[in-house]
């Protein structure tokens, strides 16, 4: 285990897909990961979530998901330069997503681009 909580909560994720699994339960949360979650089940990678507060664990029900990662070092990027990473981390013109971290919260690519805001990459996934 790294100090990366949203790099390990999504290389589980995807090794769960990986092994079949449906249900991967992650011991380490944080409100980023939440955050990124909630977006994760709006695009439909994940069909649901539980969070255990009291014994500190997220249960995930994975749903239509290939590849997630975070993305290292976490670039900072301006309007202008979202598409030149878009390239690079996602597979197609209309394939996957990328969250940003902006000053109004954590943002899919496409609300950020409609927004004519910059960021910070977080992850990626498809």
């Amino acid at each position: 285990m790294s100090q990366d909580i949203v790099a390990d909560a999504l290389n589980m994720i995807r090794n769960a897909k990986k092994a079949r699994k449906e249900i991967v339960k992650i011991n380490r949360i944080s409100n980023l990961l939440i955050e990124i979650l909630k977006i994760m089940k709006q695009e439909g990678a994940i069909k649901k979530y539980k969070i255990n507060s009291k014994e500190k664990y997220v249960e995930i029900t994975i749903g239509e998901l290939s590849e997630c990662k975070a993305i290292k070092p976490r670039f900072s990027v301006d309007k202008t330069q979202i598409e030149k990473y878009r390239r690079r981390y996602l597979p197609a013109r209309n394939l996957g997503t990328m969250i940003i971290s902006t000053n109004k919260g954590l943002t899919t690519h496409e609300e950020t681009q409609k927004e004519q805001t910059g960021g910070c990459l977080i992850a990626y996934f498809y």
